[in-house]
């Protein structure tokens, strides 16, 4: 069987992940095209082979090495492939850069993703986890995608109601996990747009900047500034973002954890319950700026653990462990992991 691209053997994904961690693959194939999916499919020893997707590596920790087959998503291509009365339709195949891609809806005078700039990864994994920030998050803006279904070697779509979006989930983590490759992702980006500043460090940014009516490309550009202010670039300092999901408790749990701990940060949800914030949990634990060996917790963000030169996956599974035990300890609350962990 012959590829498009080669097949890379005992390839280190160090430079394919954002928290640095130098696991191995067995074995690595660059995909740019659906056609390499289907020789892959095509070939009985790679397609018994356990499979990583890997778009950007931004949400995802590598616990071991892998000895399975990566396929890195590495097409490229963004277009308006539509428009009706409210919305236009831009279509992004799955290995453009996000906040790339974020950038050309803007550049192109077409306002919706704003409030996501500088979320690293890419387009077609940013279905997979619904990515969300800043008060908003990519289902907001979402319309359908195409995914190569592994199964049957056929091209699907999928609509918003097929992907069962939820809370940085989907479809694509728990039915669709093995089996789906998206492809693609059309996004619709609304013509009558309205600013989106429900966020409260947001609004306070823009007010700051003296904004009173902030165009899509202001907005971007103050989350860019406080995503910069608080996260580590991961070019510098290896991490995956938010490394736990805030977590959601009852009015009745709420109101217990208030009673001794008055000034819990909380957000109310819509269904009546409140979402908490897990980085000031874990900084009441005393872990802003704390390490295990080489994997730490940063310094602004008590959410954000990092590689602070070496560290293995299973140092940074480690870390997040002992902080998972200390806020349950401290107040009975569970947090949960956001980065899909690969072993």
């Amino acid at each position: 069987m012959s590829y498009p691209l080669s097949l890379q053997r005992e390839q280190s994904l160090r430079t394919l992940n954002t928290f640095g961690i130098d696991a191995r693959a067995a074995a690595l194939l660059r995909v740019d095209s659906v056609d390499v999916l289907r020789a892959m499919r095509a070939d009985p020893t790679l397609a018994a082979m356990r499979r990583l997707v890997l778009g950007g590596g931004s949400n995802l920790l590598l616990t071991q090495d892998f000895d399975g087959l990566v396929l890195h998503m590495a097409n490229r291509g963004i277009a308006v492939t539509g428009e009706d009365d409210e919305h236009v339709f831009v279509t992004a195949q799955a290995g453009e850069n996000w906040h790339g891609f974020v950038q050309w809806t803007l550049a192109h005078g077409l306002p919706g993703l704003e409030n996501l700039s500088l979320i690293p990864g890419s387009v077609g994994a940013s279905p997979i986890q619904n990515i969300g920030a800043y008060g908003s998050e990519m289902a907001d803006c979402f319309h359908s995608l195409r995914a190569f279904d592994i199964e049957t070697g056929e091209l699907m779509t999928l609509d918003r109601s097929a992907c069962a979006f939820g809370y940085r989930d989907s479809v694509f983590k728990h039915g669709l996990r093995d089996r789906a490759v998206i492809v693609e992702v059309t996004f619709a980006l609304p013509k009558r747009w309205q600013a989106n500043l429900r966020y409260g460090e947001l609004a306070t940014e823009v007010a700051a900047r003296g904004m009173d009516t902030p165009t899509a490309q202001d907005i971007s550009a103050a989350v860019i500034a406080i995503r910069t202010r608080k996260l580590p670039d991961p070019a510098q300092v290896g991490n995956a973002g938010s490394f736990f999901k805030n977590p959601v408790v009852t009015a009745e749990q709420r109101e217990a954890l208030l009673a001794k701990h008055p000034r819990l940060v909380s957000y109310p949800q819509a269904d009546g319950s409140y979402k908490l914030a897990a980085g000031w949990l874990i900084d009441q634990c005393g872990w802003k700026g704390k390490s295990l060996g080489a994997a730490g917790v940063h310094e602004k963000q008590a959410l954000v653990l990092v590689n602070r030169g070496g560290a293995t996956g299973a140092e940074v599974l480690q870390l997040a462990d002992r902080i998972v035990g200390d806020v349950m300890q401290s107040f009975g609350v569970r947090l949960e992991i956001e980065p899909v962990l690969v072993s």
